[in-house]
């Protein structure tokens, strides 16, 4: 069944070498606490935790303008909560297959996933077609075009959130 869906993939910069500096109990501990700001802002903002990805998730809404809220919203509450890692993400949106009613594949997916790879720490990726949807006052700079893995031509997208803002924010 197709479907209209819009995804965030979040991700913590870094988490693999924190685990190998300080050890599994650090990096559970930051984990958990990052979980609960994922689970807090889903529940705030109307978004689905479609699954956990080790250190990440991936985040489904029916609505754009929730998911950019979100995700905006995680990268403030990341960073005030002073977590050692900062967050970074990819988000885009649209027509998509339901696969087996839990599931979803096609390019959309894809291309949110591949924005999180390239993101940089405290970087929100988008398509240009989702930051129209982004509610009043989300701070929102061209980002280029970037060639991502697997889409054949560049695509361009937007930089959104903190780093957006040109916040302060730490590396």
């Amino acid at each position: 069944m197709r479907v209209d869906r819009w995804f965030s993939f979040v991700d913590l910069s870094g988490f693999t070498s924190f685990g190998d500096q300080f050890g599994d109990d650090e990096s559970v501990r930051v984990l958990t606490v990052f979980r609960g700001a994922v689970r807090q802002v889903a529940t705030e903002f109307g978004v689905r935790i479609a699954k956990w990805l080790g250190d990440g998730c991936m985040l489904v809404s029916v609505e754009p303008t929730q998911l950019i809220a979100a995700v905006s919203k995680l990268e403030t509450l990341t960073h005030e909560l002073e977590l050692p890692l900062s967050m970074h993400a990819g988000c885009a949106g649209g027509a998509v297959i339901l696969l087996e009613g839990d599931d979803y594949t096609g390019r959309s997916v894809n291309l949110a996933a591949r924005l999180a790879v390239v993101a940089q720490p405290h970087e929100i990726l988008a398509t240009v077609e989702l930051a129209e949807h982004a509610p009043d006052g989300t701070p929102i700079e061209p980002a280029g075009m970037i060639s991502v893995a697997g889409i054949q031509e560049p695509v361009e997208v937007v930089r959104f959130g903190c780093a957006a803002a040109g916040d302060t924010v730490r590396t």
